[in-house]
């Protein structure tokens, strides 16, 4: 490990401050950071919907998308404007290193997948054993454990590289030594990382009822805490 490089252990309380720190942010240019979180999630849902192994590259490409959000918020945060080139400002720094975060963070979500399969979750049948829709939500129903245990293991994966990215584009770490000072700061933070995702949990289902409108202010939110977590555990100055 770099001894250069310091990690802070924050109390766990710090985990839900982290959202307030970022709404803060948020307030000096909504319209910005709301266009910038559109424009992320029209070009997943595109590439899911419209290109052929869309879902391979729009997960490839989503550690780039979240270095492009703490680029724009570390910028914001030292006084400059948000702008709508920001969305991509990732993919120019370091580009091979966030396309390998997104290499792991794919092949842990299909050995999750595995996993819960193994347990007993439903899997998609064949041409000659399909079933209706209601059928299947019926099996997933009677699973739900399983669900939990797929999404406790992706929040595991997914909390263990939480900071590669912004380690990558704004201190210009590899790959690998980039997911683990990650990993050490998810451990290291472990109280705090867990409050983070509950009060993460809380304001998404909040801001989903009604009509998910409320969406439109948690989204940016959620993208703009990346960073403010990566700010108050890193205290190494950002290239």
């Amino acid at each position: 490990m770099d001894a250069t490089v310091r990690v802070a252990e924050l109390p766990a309380a710090r985990g839900a401050a982290w959202l307030a720190a970022a709404f803060q942010l948020f307030r000096r240019a909504p319209l910005a950071w709301i266009g910038l979180s559109a424009g992320w999630i029209a070009i997943t849902f595109a590439l899911l919907i419209l290109v052929p192994f869309g879902i391979v590259i729009a997960n490839l490409l989503q550690p780039a998308f979240s270095a492009s959000f703490a680029i724009a918020a570390w910028r914001a945060s030292a006084g400059e404007a948000v702008r709508p080139v920001d969305l991509f400002s990732g993919f120019k720094r370091n580009m091979g290193a966030l396309l390998k975060v997104g290499g792991v963070l794919l092949a842990a979500e299909l050995a999750v997948s595995i996993v819960m399969v193994l347990l007993g979750f439903p899997a998609m049948k064949s041409a000659e054993e399909q079933v209706s829709m209601t059928e299947y939500a019926g099996m997933v129903r009677d699973n739900l454990w399983i669900v939990a245990v797929g999404l406790v293991l992706n929040a595991l994966v997914r909390g263990a590289l939480w900071f590669a990215p912004p380690l990558i584009s704004l201190q210009g770490m590899g790959a690998m030594q980039a997911m683990r000072w990650s990993l050490y700061a998810a451990i290291a933070n472990l109280g705090t990382m867990v409050v983070y995702g509950a009060s993460l949990f809380l304001i998404f289902f909040l801001g989903a009822i009604p009509w998910a409108l409320g969406l439109i202010v948690v989204v940016p939110v959620a993208v703009i805490s990346t960073f403010v977590s990566y700010r108050e555990i890193f205290e190494a100055t950002p290239r």
